[in-house]
């Protein structure tokens, strides 16, 4: 399972024109899930994420230190499930994603990372699974954190 993680002030999705979520506050995830993926990885990624330090002790602070997690300063969270993460560039100049998850499996897996997110995050909104979407964002900072549950050390 791969992440790209972006703190934001402000995030949306929409789709068809119409806002399918948006945060003010938080983490924008672009989700891809791979061929192999388990719910250990989904948990892993989760508390990951959830508990990633990645804001300011305190918002504006000159020191610049990140030690504060999403639930540490009550962000929200939102999720976009985003294939291409796996797309493979290594031969030729068309993308290979022979290694993403097949649509069906991936999608249980995607709605499972969301249901175990809003087990540990207050808000969180996502994009429409396999719909062709729009993603507008202010990343903060810029943080931007890339994860792999393949290559975690648990």
């Amino acid at each position: 399972m791969r992440a790209v993680v972006q703190r934001v002030s402000e995030a949306a999705v929409l789709v068809a024109d119409e806002i399918a979520g948006n945060i003010g506050r938080g983490l924008l995830v672009f989700l891809g899930i791979g061929k192999g993926d388990t719910v250990r990885d989904i948990e892993w990624m989760v508390d990951k994420i959830a508990n990633l330090r990645i804001f300011e002790t305190q918002e504006g602070s000159p020191d610049g230190k990140l030690d504060e997690s999403l639930l540490d300063v009550g962000g929200s969270l939102l999720v976009v499930s985003q294939f291409t993460l796996y797309g493979d560039c290594r031969k030729g100049r068309r993308p290979s994603f022979s290694e993403a998850m097949d649509a069906g499996t991936a999608k249980s897996f995607f709605e499972l990372f969301v249901e175990r997110a809003k087990q540990k995050v207050t808000n969180v909104q996502t994009g429409v699974f396999q719909a062709s979407m729009q993603v507008s964002l202010t990343n903060d900072g810029p943080v931007t954190i890339l994860l792999d549950s393949n290559s975690n050390a648990s």
